[in-house]
C-alpha cells in the first residue's frame, strides 16, 4: 500500500530545519520503493505553521524532516502524521530507506560506493 510522504527540502537534501524550509517534496511511495504523483512545491515563505497546514490538507501519512520544534512534532502526531525527525541525507536516500523499512528518527544517511550506510 502506498503512503503519502512530505519532505521539506534544502536542494536535494532533507532540510536541516522544518521551520526554515521554503521548498517541499510531496509524493506517494509504494512498498517496493516506486514513487508516483510526486511534485515539488515552492512555498511563498518558510513557515512551520504553513508546512503543518500543507501536511494536513494533503493527507500526508509520513513526514521526513530534520530538526522540528516539539510543538509541531506533537501537533502532527496528534493529527496521525508519522514524523521521522532529525534525518540527515538526500531525499532519494530517505525515501529508499523508508521503503525498505530502515528509516527511523535520527538516521544519518550516507552513501559510499553504492552502499547506503547509517539507516537504522
Amino acid at each position: 500500500m502506498a503512503q503519502k510522504v512530505l519532505i521539506p527540502l534544502d536542494g536535494n537534501e532533507v532540510a536541516p530545519r522544518f521551520d526554515l524550509a521554503a521548498e517541499v517534496w510531496l509524493g506517494l511511495l509504494a512498498d517496493d520503493g516506486r514513487v508516483s504523483e510526486e511534485r515539488t512545491l515552492v512555498l511563498p515563505q518558510a513557515s512551520a505553521e504553513g508546512l503543518c497546514r500543507l501536511a494536513i490538507t494533503e493527507k500526508v501519512e509520513v513526514l521526513i524532516c530534520g530538526a522540528i520544534e516539539d510543538e509541531y512534532y506533537q501537533y502532527l502526531n496528534w493529527k496521525k502524521v508519522r514524523v521521522l525527525d532529525s534525518v540527515i541525507g538526500s531525499r532519494r536516500d530517505a525515501l529508499q530507506a523508508l521503503a525498505e523499512g530502515r528509516l527511523d528518527s535520527g538516521a544519518i544517511l550516507v552513501e559510499r560506493a553504492g552502499t547506503l550506510l547509517g539507516a537504522t
